[in-house]
């Protein structure tokens, strides 16, 4: 079984691959043989990723620029992708955002661009790789990154669209596998905790933050690179035949308690 998580000649389109867990999880994968898609708005950041990923691993890369909340590229992207390599094996739904402010505060604006990124832009991506791809090859890996805060409430950031949409998340996982399944079709939810990042590392490092993660995670530390890594390559295998429909908390215990 040496080659339990090999992923060679498998071709994952990662979404929100420009930046943090989205090229971490790219890499992972490329270090197992995967071929990689990266897929985000800013195409001077995927066209960087592409070529990184390309040298450091040697798989086949490509930067597909795409808005996961606009439907006509979100297809466009999906037979860009088709047109090239001839199947989609995987795709990981990691683009998202998050409107942090007082629930009596937070705009209709904010709510619904959440919901439309996190939660509707997942499902678009997901409809198009199972139609186009999936359902015709009978196998498929979909991984929807959605965050603890879609299992729990919380009283450190208030984020009340977010925790809607992530939640959605996980249900929308549940039902995809429900539906999907006999296509062979595994369909599988990441809920990540706190992760240190360049846009992050500034708050989680100050007193505040340091002492919550004392308080609020067995662990008591936050995520650090490559933490994510092992849940993306064992829900993106092939030998991962029996796994469907998991909401897989990576949070150090926080969602435990």
């Amino acid at each position: 079984m040496s080659d339990i998580f090999d992923l060679k000649g498998n071709v994952a389109i990662v979404t929100g691959c420009s930046t943090g867990l989205g090229v971490q999880m790219a890499k992972a994968l490329a270090r197992q043989g995967c071929n990689i898609v990266a897929v985000a708005r800013r195409q001077n950041l995927i066209d960087e990723v592409a070529a990184d990923l390309k040298k450091e691993f040697g798989v086949e890369a490509i930067a597909v620029r795409c808005d996961i909340t606009d439907t006509e590229m979100v297809e466009a992207c999906v037979k860009e992708v088709m047109d090239k390599f001839g199947r989609i094996d995987i795709l990981i739904n990691n683009a998202g955002t998050g409107a942090v402010a007082p629930a009596e505060d937070i705009t209709d604006e904010q709510f619904m661009n959440e919901m439309n990124i996190d939660l509707f832009g997942s499902f678009k991506m997901a409809r198009a790789c199972a139609k186009q791809a999936m359902i015709p090859a009978k196998y498929g890996r979909i991984i929807n990154i959605a965050s603890m805060y879609g299992l729990v409430g919380n009283k450190v950031a208030p984020a009340s669209p977010y925790h809607a949409a992530k939640g959605g998340v996980v249900n929308l996982t549940r039902a995809l596998a429900s539906e999907w399944g006999k296509y062979g079709i595994a369909v599988n939810t990441i809920c990540p905790g706190y992760f240190y990042s360049d846009l992050t590392r500034e708050t989680l490092d100050s007193d505040f933050f340091q002492q919550n993660a004392k308080t609020m995670i067995p662990m008591e530390r936050y995520g650090d690179t490559g933490e994510l890594d092992t849940a993306a390559v064992f829900l993106a295998s092939p030998k991962t035949t029996y796994v469907t429909g998991v909401a897989l908390p990576v949070d150090g215990g926080y969602t435990c308690m």
